[in-house]
């Protein structure tokens, strides 16, 4: 593949795993040398790789996954330097080091945090050392039923500002139905974008010890792909396969980069959380899609949540869908004053100056035009 100077590989739990849930040294192995043939080509790679909470679970005994939040959370505390002292151990047998980064997704929310995971993680590639990122499963709650690290992938892949996001899981890509069970299923080799029909071609986690399925693996590749990264969801229990997807082969599926986003809008639009919702008229949705323009207070209909100036806000068209996301000029309860007001109005309940709810250069649009130009 042309022009991959910087690559994340995410391996999900089935893939470093063998059936019986044990983690494999063999697998990792295959994986580890993917990696080295990567940056032999001098490309940059940093590893999102799932199987902690299953090499918690073989080294503790347990029959199967826990289902309480307290009991993944230390079975993760075992299994996070098990898996670790695989990768290191075994990237170090070909020379190169490797380092540990936790992340919850309360660091890729928060601005500074987000910030300084980039510069951490810029730094050891600048270093040379592949950085092993995990979420951090003995702290965090949700982030234990969060896809399996896939999110996570995307969310780092953006961060980076990766040029390729490789999800490698147990089967060879996004089919046209569930190749378990739909005879006739077809793999889909290339998605130049991912449609409301591409979405619901996911499926559930075909591993007890896993939680992504290929829905989760889609989502993830739609907001990578949005950031201008390119994705591949392929088999990653082949050995060769990194190799054959660098080599311009694409096994798998591939989803072409289907924008170009700043750093900043990157975490406007895919990172950080939305605190609040503005729901607008359609001449507002217009404006914003068609013609790319700011959120004025006048094409708010309504408001929600409980938000104060520079938060991030969701924008919500009048069919309830979402149009866009940004970072509000106002408080939530200065919107619900002026809602629907013109700028000169507002200069009157305010006392000061109208502006942008929300400004264009604050804000990432979803939405494309329809081939009339419409929103």
């Amino acid at each position: 593949m042309k022009t991959v100077r910087r690559m994340v590989m995410k391996a999900g739990t089935a893939t470093v795993t063998e059936g019986s849930g044990v983690v494999s040294r063999e697998r990792v192995a295959n994986l580890v040398d993917g990696i080295i043939e990567a940056r032999g080509r001098g490309i940059e790679v940093a590893v999102v790789s799932s199987g902690a909470i299953a090499a918690g679970v073989e080294r503790l005994g347990l029959e199967s996954r826990p289902t309480d939040v307290e009991t993944l959370q230390a079975v993760a505390a075992v299994g996070q330097g098990l898996l670790l002292g695989i990768y290191t151990e075994l990237l170090s047998e070909r020379g190169v080091s490797a380092g540990q980064v936790l992340l919850t997704q309360h660091d890729m929310t928060h601005r500074q945090q987000y910030l300084n995971a980039r510069h951490t993680l810029e730094r050891l590639l600048e270093m040379g050392v592949v950085p092993i990122i995990n979420e951090n499963d003995t702290t965090a709650t949700e982030e234990i039923s969060f896809g399996d690290n896939d999110m996570l992938a995307a969310q780092v892949a953006s961060l980076l500002g990766a040029d390729l996001l490789v999800l490698l899981t147990d089967t060879e890509g996004l089919y046209t139905g569930d190749p378990r069970t739909t005879e006739g299923a077809r793999l889909i080799e290339r998605v130049e974008r991912v449609t409301e029909e591409i979405e619901e071609l996911g499926g559930d986690a075909g591993s007890s010890l896993a939680l992504g399925g290929m829905s989760s693996k889609v989502q993830a590749a739609k907001v990578a792909a949005a950031t201008g990264v390119k994705v591949v969801i392929a088999d990653g229990r082949q050995a060769g396969m990194l190799a054959d997807i660098l080599d311009g082969e694409m096994p798998g599926t591939f989803f072409d980069a289907s924008g170009r986003v700043s750093s900043r809008k990157r975490w406007i639009g895919y990172a950080t959380k939305s605190h609040g919702c503005l729901h607008i008229d359609q001449g507002a949705a217009r404006a914003l899609v068609a013609r790319r323009k700011s959120l004025l207070p006048a094409g708010v209909v309504s408001v929600e949540g409980d938000f104060t100036v520079g938060d991030c806000v969701d924008i919500l068209g009048p069919d309830g869908r979402l149009l866009g996301r940004g970072i509000t000029s106002y408080s939530s309860d200065e919107a619900l004053r002026i809602k629907g007001l013109r700028s000169d109005q507002v200069a009157v309940v305010l006392g000061e100056k109208g502006e942008e709810i929300v400004n264009r250069d604050e804000m990432v649009v979803f939405e494309e035009p329809d081939e009339e130009g419409k929103a």
